[in-house]
C-alpha cells in the first residue's frame, strides 16, 4: 500500500462538475489499495475574485484581514471536495491549515512554515479517511490565520508528503507536464518524461509557471519524489528526481521567458566600499527582490550599476533609488519597465562549451538585443525587450533541437 499526497489546482476544482471529477479520480486511487492525502487550493478565480472585493471596499488592506479573507476559498473548496468523496462512498474529512497542523511565521501574505503537526491527519489516515486539507494556509504562533502566498498549495502539498514519509506527491494541475517550453508559444514544445530538481528549480526561477518554485526548493532539500500531471486528462506527466549523473546529459533541455521584468540604471556611482551595499540594503529593506546584477568597470572613480526587479516593484525600486542618490554618490538613476528574460536549462551546460556561444548567435541572428547576461552551472539568462521575447523563445528552442 502506498501512501500519496494528491494536490489539485484551482482549475482543477473549478466548479461542480470538475469537483466530481476529482473526487471520483481519488475514489479510484483509494479502491486501488493506496492512502491519499489530498490538498485543495480555492475554487477557479475566486482567489482573484476576493482580491478584487477587497480592493472595492477598502484602500488600505491589513495584512491579517487579507489573510482572513483569502484563505476562506480554499476552505470552501474542501468542504465541497470532502462532501464529493462522501457522495462516492470514501470517508473523508476537511481539514484548514491549522487543523492540518501548520505552523506559520507573522508574515501575512506570504508565511513561512516553521512546523508541521500532523498528529490529526495521521490519525485520519489510520481511520481510513482521506483527510482533505486547505492549501497555502496555516495558523501562527499568535494564533492568526496565514496564507502562504500565491503557489502555497504546492509547497502545502510537498511538505505535508515530507512530513507523514508520502511515496509520491502528485502535483495536478492545468498541464500534463512539465515542457520544454511554454506551449502556448511553441506548438512543438515537448513534454518530458523526467527532470532534475535543480533543472526545474532554474526553470521555475526563470518563468516556468508551475510548479511553484517555492515547492521545487522544499522538495529538493527534503528529497520528496514529486510528479507533475494533468488533473484533466490523467496522463502520466513529469517526474522530478535527483540528477542521474551515470548518463550523459542533454546540454539544454528547456527554454523559459519571464515577461515581468524591468531594468534600472544607476549612473555615475561612486567607486568605493559600501556603496553597492548601501543601494542594495535600501532596496531590500522596502521588499525589493533583485534579481541580476551588472557592475560596469569603473572609470575616473564613477561606475555603473544595473539590476532588474520584477515590474510590480519597478515604480517603487525608482523612487528607493532616487530618495538614495545623495548617499550613494550617484548622478542619476533611468529605468525600462519593459523587459523581459529569456533563459537556457539543462544539466548538461556544465560540461558543453558552446552552448552560451550558440545562444548569442542565435538571437543575434533573429535581430534581439541583448542587455544584461546571468549565468548558473546549469543555466544562462538574457535580458531583452520585451517585444522581443516570443520570437527569442521560438528561435532558440528550434536552435537548441527540442521540439517533438
Amino acid at each position: 500500500m502506498s501512501l500519496i499526497v494528491q494536490k489539485f489546482g484551482g482549475t482543477s476544482v473549478g466548479d461542480a462538475e470538475r469537483i466530481r471529477e476529482v473526487a471520483d479520480h481519488v475514489a479510484r486511487t483509494v479502491r486501488r489499495g493506496n492512502q491519499v492525502v489530498l490538498v485543495v487550493s480555492a475554487m477557479g478565480k475566486e482567489t482573484d475574485e476576493l482580491l478584487r472585493l477587497a480592493g472595492d471596499v477598502a484602500k488600505l488592506r491589513n495584512g491579517r484581514e487579507m489573510d482572513m479573507l483569502i484563505t476562506g476559498g480554499e476552505i470552501k473548496a474542501i468542504a465541497l471536495v470532502a462532501m464529493a468523496l462522501h457522495d462516492q462512498g470514501i470517508e473523508a474529512a476537511s481539514f484548514s491549515g491549522g487543523q492540518a497542523g501548520f505552523i506559520t511565521d507573522t508574515n501575512h501574505q506570504n508565511a513561512k512554515i516553521l512546523d508541521l503537526r500532523t498528529d490529526r491527519i495521521r490519525a485520519a489516515l489510520d481511520a481510513g479517511m482521506v483527510p482533505v486539507v486547505a492549501g497555502a494556509q496555516g495558523v501562527s504562533g499568535d494564533h492568526d490565520v496565514t496564507f502562504l502566498g500565491r503557489g502555497g498549495s504546492d509547497t502545502t502539498a510537498v511538505a505535508l508528503a515530507y512530513a507523514l514519509g508520502a511515496d509520491v506527491c502528485e502535483l495536478y494541475t492545468d498541464v500534463s507536464g512539465v515542457f520544454s517550453a511554454d506551449p502556448r508559444l511553441v506548438p512543438d514544445a515537448r513534454k518530458m518524461l523526467t527532470v532534475s530538481f535543480d533543472e526545474l528549480l532554474e526553470m521555475t526561477a526563470t518563468g516556468c509557471p508551475k510548479p511553484a518554485m517555492r515547492s521545487v526548493e522544499f522538495a529538493r532539500s527534503y528529497n520528496v519524489p514529486l510528479h507533475i500531471r494533468s488533473a484533466f486528462t490523467w496522463e502520466t506527466g513529469t517526474w522530478v528526481k535527483e540528477e542521474d549523473d551515470t548518463m550523459e546529459q542533454a546540454s539544454v533541455i528547456a527554454v523559459t521567458s519571464d515577461t515581468s521584468d524591468g531594468k534600472i540604471t544607476v549612473s555615475g556611482l561612486a567607486d568605493r566600499p559600501g556603496v553597492a551595499a548601501t543601494l542594495f540594503r535600501r532596496l531590500a529593506d522596502r521588499g525589493v527582490n533583485v534579481d541580476m546584477i551588472v557592475q560596469n568597470m569603473s572609470v575616473a572613480g564613477l561606475a555603473d550599476i544595473s539590476f532588474t526587479v520584477p515590474t510590480e516593484h519597478f515604480e517603487l525600486s525608482l523612487q528607493v533609488v532616487r530618495d538614495a542618490l545623495g548617499d550613494l554618490g550617484a548622478a542619476e538613476v533611468s529605468g525600462d519597465a519593459e523587459m523581459a528574460k529569456v533563459s537556457i536549462v539543462g544539466s548538461g551546460m556544465k560540461t558543453d562549451p558552446g552552448v552560451a556561444a550558440r545562444m548569442f548567435e542565435t538571437l543575434a541572428r533573429a535581430g534581439i538585443n541583448i542587455e544584461m547576461i546571468s549565468t548558473s552551472p546549469i543555466r544562462t539568462s538574457c535580458i531583452i525587450r520585451r517585444e522581443h521575447a516570443e520570437a527569442a523563445v521560438t528561435e532558440l528552442h528550434a536552435a537548441f533541437g527540442l521540439g517533438g
